[in-house]
């Protein structure tokens, strides 16, 4: 059978040439067959010159993202197989990964199979499919990850929004192996930690903060800190094993506060240092603001406020304001660590967004250094959205 085409509008094909994966549907002059959601098509330029060979997805304004730029490749389950083992393979060398037993093996465009991400916690793998192309793979992935072995159980975890984009339904539950145990535990830095694969965030831990996390808790040594959207407790737990005179956890989800106190005992921390605040974290912040606290070390690591660049003028607004807020609570010479995962927000967006919250603020600020997902969320060159984690670390004079 043909492979169904999409045919471009003339000029539209330059994102192509420089290996940028994403076909929008503005881009697009025509389709011809009738692909289904998640078929593979060719992509051609408007004088019918082959292009590339691309996931189809008609309900998103991503209407193809590329899978291979090798005329005559055929996406098939040998070619899922021979790029999952890559992708599992290249994480080895990694500096640091020798020292945890978590990791991303898989991760979307940037290891060439775009809506699948794969992530590793011991002998436990979460699978998460966002495109129409990832989700009609759903079996094959699960089974070319079984037969790839090192792992007990497979386990989905197809909840993010982004679902919604591509005219899919969130999907949770086992694929393959063994039932989850209720404790899954991973070590990182030294510590211990319990994940929640089946309703914690994302799928289940934030492992792209790895490198950021070592980092902020060695500037913590006796230091008053507050960590902000703290979760399960990644960096404030860092910050009590490296000798924080005090950490103040503040999230607004009692579940994941729960898990945190759990970790906590767990790693035996648990020495009167420390406090769980259960609260809004724009309401608990203008609180502390208004009775005058004050910290040495403040974390800021809030969800995604703009999933796209339509999104960032208000997501703007709420970075400034979590930011002014943190701000204004640090005492002189006080560092301020603080991230946006949002993919609407450029990382020079999210630098003047900064600038402008310490201009209101009233405070003068240098960066220390900034912050970018671990290794093992490795971004292709010509694929700059793949670079979603900005952070910076802040001091303030």
């Amino acid at each position: 059978m043909t492979q169904a085409e999409v045919l471009l509008k003339s000029g539209r094909e330059k994102p192509l040439l420089r290996k940028h994966p994403w076909i929008f549907s503005g881009a697009i002059e025509a389709v011809m067959g009738e692909p289904a959601p998640g078929d593979v098509v060719d992509v051609r330029a408007s004088d019918r010159s082959w292009l590339a060979c691309a996931a189809y997805s008609p309900r998103s304004q991503i209407s193809a993202r590329v899978l291979s730029w090798q005329e005559g490749e055929t996406v098939d389950r040998a070619f899922i197989r021979e790029r999952m083992i890559r992708s599992i393979e290249r994480r080895d060398g990694i500096l640091g990964l020798s020292q945890t037993n978590a990791r991303r093996e898989v991760f979307s465009e940037s290891d060439g199979m775009p809506g699948l991400v794969v992530d590793r916690y011991g002998d436990v793998r979460v699978v998460q499919l966002t495109t129409a192309w990832a989700d009609a793979q759903r079996d094959v992935i699960t089974e070319l990850l079984g037969d790839i072995g090192g792992c007990s159980t497979i386990f989905e975890r197809s909840d993010a929004d982004v679902r919604e984009l591509e005219g899919l339904q969130p999907r949770v539950g086992l694929l393959w192996g063994a039932p989850l145990d209720s404790e899954i535990l991973i070590e990182e830095a030294g510590l211990r930690i319990q994940v929640d694969i089946e309703h914690g965030h994302k799928t289940g831990y934030y492992l792209d903060q790895r490198d950021s996390r070592a980092v902020v808790s060695g500037w913590s040594v006796d230091a008053e800190v507050l960590d902000a959207f703290c979760y399960s407790g990644g960096f404030g737990l860092g910050c009590l094993a490296a000798g924080a005179k005090h950490v103040t956890f503040l999230d607004s989800s009692p579940t994941a506060l729960a898990l945190l106190g759990q970790n906590i005992r767990l790693n035996g921390l648990d020495r009167g240092n420390h406090g769980l605040l259960q609260d809004d974290v724009f309401k608990a912040l203008r609180a502390m603001r208004d009775r005058r606290a004050g910290f040495d070390l403040i974390i800021l690591d809030p969800p995604k406020f703009a999933a796209t660049a339509a999104q960032a003028g208000k997501a703007s607004r709420a970075y400034k304001d979590i930011n002014l807020l943190a701000l204004k609570l640090l005492r002189p010479g006080g560092l301020l660590a603080t991230f946006s995962c949002s993919g609407g927000i450029s990382a020079a967006l999210f630098q003047k967004i900064l600038a402008d919250a310490a201009l209101d603020a009233g405070v003068s600020c240098r960066i220390i250094r900034h912050f970018e997902q671990a290794a093992d969320h490795p971004v292709q060159l010509a694929f700059p959205e793949g670079s979603y984690l900005k952070g910076m670390l802040l001091r303030v004079d």
